[in-house]
Order: structure tokens, then sequence, then C-alpha cells
């Protein structure tokens, strides 16, 4: 019988799990890149301790800046079991990991959540971090429920324009809303420890694009106005153009952020009212914050 695939919001139909490749570039066997402890999270992610990162190979969108490219695009990723990603995630606890820290999940979520069972059957206290750039199905996301404690999704672009050319996905502005929606509703109001470590809740990440501003504020005042204090923003100036990049195709993405823009969005942010918000601050559009993907841990 044939599976068609309708995870993520291509729907592209693909028989995933008899070998065809996906939109995402990956069939149905698992691939990941990376499994280690990551420092560079958002405070109350990381820790001290380090957040439990799985990198998973493949992605549904097509950033044409992605900082990931090496594995969004395939080029790095090591074929495992449902039982070794189990075993991985105990791996990551053992090592004192905050948290399991799933990054770019969606196109996996059906093995992961089975990994997830067969890993608490074994011990696995941690919570689970959904990591996605917010291009999610929120049927997709119901399956989860019960299973992602934090999600920490981007909200890329309310501008249709910006969100085609940049990531192929004009619906993205819509489809990242009705997805925040669900976020939301399964975990409710932030929760964290006494260490300060967040243990339930959304933090939504928003990369400033060069030349990106206008759309950035909209995205701020949207998210305020609808979720108020139920969640946390993070606002990155880290974007970096790598070489990656078609610098001839996107002349206007081959530059760094001003720092002066990035100022102008906190201000803005601020100015706003907004109390629960993640900046920063220092040279953070450095390529050496982006991890090596070497198979580490996998």
């Amino acid at each position: 019988m044939k599976m068609e695939c309708v995870l993520c919001p291509r729907e592209c139909g693909a028989d995933r799990e008899q070998g065809k490749l996906g939109f995402c570039g990956e069939t149905a066997a698992l691939r990941v890149s990376r499994a280690a402890l990551h420092m560079w999270e958002e405070p109350c992610i990381s820790g001290k301790e380090g957040s439990g990162t799985v990198f998973f190979t493949g992605c549904t969108l097509r950033c044409v800046y992605c900082q990931n490219h090496v594995i969004a695009t395939g080029k790095v990723g090591k074929l495992i079991s449902i039982e070794r990603l189990a075993e991985i995630f105990l791996e990551l606890q053992d090592a004192k990991a905050n948290n399991i820290n799933l990054v770019t999940p969606t196109h996996f979520v059906p093995q992961i959540i089975k990994a997830l069972d067969l890993a608490k059957e074994k011990g696995l206290m941690l919570p689970v971090v959904y990591n996605t750039g917010g291009y999610e199905n929120v049927e997709t996301l119901r399956a989860l429920e019960g299973y992602v404690d934090i999600y920490l999704p981007d909200f890329k672009y309310l501008d249709p324009v910006h969100a085609g050319r940049y990531s192929m996905a004009e619906d993205y502005p819509e489809v990242a809303k009705k997805a925040l929606a669900e976020m939301v509703r399964q975990t409710g109001n932030p929760e964290f420890d006494r260490r300060g470590m967040m243990m339930r809740g959304v933090i939504v990440r928003h990369l400033l694009l060069p030349g990106c501003l206008h759309d950035a504020k909209k995205i701020v005042s949207y998210l305020h106005h609808a979720y108020g204090n139920r969640i946390y923003m993070s606002l990155l100036s880290q974007y970096t153009p790598l070489d990656s990049l078609d610098k001839k195709a996107f002349p206007e993405l081959a530059v760094k952020v001003r720092h002066k823009n990035y100022e102008r969005l906190v201000d803005y942010t601020i100015d706003l009212g907004v109390e629960q918000a993640f900046i920063q601050e220092g040279e953070t559009a450095k390529e050496s914050f982006i991890p090596p993907f070497t198979l580490e841990g996998v």
C-alpha cells in the first residue's frame, strides 16, 4: 500500500516508506548528523551543562541563506535505527544534558515518537524540545502532544514575498501562525525550574535578515499582541552570509545585518512593552557559532 507523506505543509505525497525522497530530501530511513551537548541555545535551554541536541538530516524548507545548509541539503547524515535514536537520547541524559533538543525533526516525527517511547521505558526523564523552522502542519504537531514539552520555532516572515523568494514557501506566514497557535495550546504558559531552566513553554525565534527590518517589526508586533507573556521571543542577530549563498541571485543577503538595525529592532520591541525576550550582544555573526557536523555522537 502506498504511503503518501503529508507530514509537512508541502504534502508532497512521496512514498518515503518505499525509499522515495520527499521534498525534505529524505526517505523514511532516519538520518542524523550530530548528537551532542550544545552551549549556544537560549540561556534557559542550554544552561551551564548544555542542551542535548540531535540534528536530523534534511529539511522541509529551502532557505537560500540556510545556516545549516550542509545537513539541510542532505550532504551529511548517518542512517540509524529507531532503537539507536532512543539510545542517543539516553546517552545525552547521561551526559547531563538539560533537555533533548530535536533540530529540524518534522519529516521524522513518527520515528521520533517511537524512539521517545522506547527511551522513556528505559528511564528518559528530560524535557523534550522541538526545534523547528516554524513551517509545520497542525496535524503533525497534534501527534506530538504529550511528547514535546518546549517548542522552539522560528517565525521567519510575515511578508509572503520574502517567504517565497527566500524559502520557497509563500504560504509560510499563515502556516506559521496556525502552527504557533497549536504549540501554545499544547504547552500553556512558560514554566521554569529553580535553576531557571525552561521545563515547558514556547520560545519564538526571529533571525533578522539584511533589509528585512520592517518585516521583523511586524513579526514582533504580531507575536506580542497575539500572545503577550504566554511566550518568550528570541531576537537573533547572528545572520552570516555563507559560501553556499548564491550572491549573484541574492545580493541583498550577501552582507551581515547592520548592528544599528538590530538595535532598532530591540528598541522597537522594548517600546512595544515586550517583557519576555532574549537578545544577543557582542559579535554573533560568525561561522564559529555553527556547530561542526561530523557525525559526533551518532
